[in-house]
């Protein structure tokens, strides 16, 4: 009696296990559903929550992203405790990263966002698991969960788990992690959904200027689209010359442009020097000149900048400490200098330049989460962005481009007084 009530319950068990598996596929059956969704892919739009675990605090934002067919992009990055607000566009006239409240607007000529990965991007998520052959596969509840090599420009960043609804393979989570199996970054979708009608405007770089603030935005324009260029700011003084622009040369260290008030001493061969301010025209560091028209916003009117505020990384690589701070005019713009040194020496530029001008120069666009930023050099390599009206410079002949990327996304906390 016993045996034969054990054999009923064996087979209960394997119909409930059956049961259980009706609807779930394996990695191959998504894998071959998931190549047809991208490849059919009209549009879609999500919401969600991206937390940076990349200094001693998490930073988190709210992105609203959208895509449309072929290459239109749209990513809106909030910072809500700070009330700073980045949108990150593609369109037919290029890349731009705008900041609507304070009037910003900057251009880069750039195959993003094919040429780099995204996390809060499906197309990103969905290579990464079709070019992983390696890849683990797993089911959580409503979820199909992928385990796959993370490919970002950021190299410390080794996995990244995806997780799929099973009805729609729309993304409920994502999480990045460092060789050391720490998540570093982390995204939670709370709406998803494909085919979403979106029109033209959503990427239309002067209506998400306009949705935000009456003035029409300070543009900047490339002066060569042939080649790979990111817009910087310069001042409307004609002496100021290329504020902000990264050096376009190897072994070219950081140069605050014409006018500058303040030479500070030499650190680890990256710190700057003052220009010859006699000339009319800017050039850039590699000795190309650049196009430094302006198109002013309408009246003439800039957006009224907040309060400089100088911020300092919480990250510091292992074996560096701070050697001192300087103030400093950059390119007719106050702003902060910090030297680090030890196992690496690298200096930090921080400054708040008013207008908008194109430069020409080469470099590659950084994905640094909350924004987009240009590195450029060869042995000596110089990291570029702005946040919140702010513009970043950090250089460094020893520092590499994964530990930049680091100290950059840390630049997020006032320095202590």
């Amino acid at each position: 009696m016993r045996r034969r009530i054990s054999f009923i319950a064996a087979i209960l068990l394997c119909v409930t296990a059956v049961l259980a598996g009706c609807g779930t596929k394996d990695a191959d059956s998504v894998v071959k559903d998931l190549d047809k969704v991208v490849n059919n892919m009209e549009s879609y739009h999500g919401t969600g929550t991206m937390i940076l675990h990349t200094g001693q605090q998490p930073l988190e934002y709210h992105v609203d992203v959208s895509y449309q067919k072929p290459s239109y992009y749209r990513i809106e990055l909030t910072n809500a405790k700070k009330d700073i607000t980045q949108i990150v566009l593609r369109n037919d006239e290029g890349v731009f990263v705008l900041t609507p409240r304070l009037n910003k607007v900057f251009r880069f000529q750039s195959d993003w966002p094919s040429n780099q990965g995204q996390v809060y991007l499906y197309q990103t998520l969905i290579s990464s698991i079709l070019l992983d052959n390696s890849r683990q596969f797993t089911v959580d509840k409503d979820a199909y969960v992928f385990d796959v090599m993370a490919n970002y420009q950021n190299g410390s960043l080794a996995r990244q788990k995806i997780w799929l609804n099973k009805s729609n393979y729309t993304p409920s989570k994502v999480q990045v992690s460092d060789t050391n199996a720490a998540v570093m970054v982390e995204v939670k979708f709370d709406k998803f959904e494909f085919g979403s009608k979106l029109d033209k405007s959503v990427f239309d770089t002067k209506h998400n200027m306009d949705s935000s603030t009456s003035n029409q935005p300070t543009m900047a324009e490339p002066g060569d689209g042939t080649e790979n260029p990111a817009d910087n700011q310069t001042t409307s003084d004609p002496k100021a010359g290329n504020a902000g622009t990264p050096d376009s040369g190897a072994n070219n260290a950081p140069q605050p442009d014409n006018d500058a008030n303040a030479k500070p001493d030499d650190a680890a061969g990256s710190s700057p020097n003052a220009d010859d301010g006699s000339a009319g025209g800017s050039t850039s560091a590699s000795g190309e000149d650049a196009d430094n028209t302006q198109a002013p916003a309408d009246g003439n009117k800039q957006a009224e900048s907040p309060t400089f505020t100088a911020m300092e990384p919480s990250y510091l690589p292992e074996g560096v400490s701070e050697k001192d701070q300087q103030e400093i005019v950059f390119g007719g713009n106050p702003g902060l200098m910090i030297r680090y040194t030890g196992e690496y020496d690298y200096t930090l530029i921080q400054t708040q330049p008013h207008d908008v001008a194109a430069s020409k120069m080469k470099g590659d666009m950084v994905d640094l989460g909350f924004t987009l930023g240009q590195i450029s050099g060869d042995e000596q390599l110089t990291l570029t962005w702005t946040y919140n009206g702010i513009e970043y410079r950090l250089t460094s002949g020893t520092l590499p481009d994964t530990e930049m990327i680091k100290v950059a996304q840390s630049v997020q906390g006032e320095i202590s007084k």
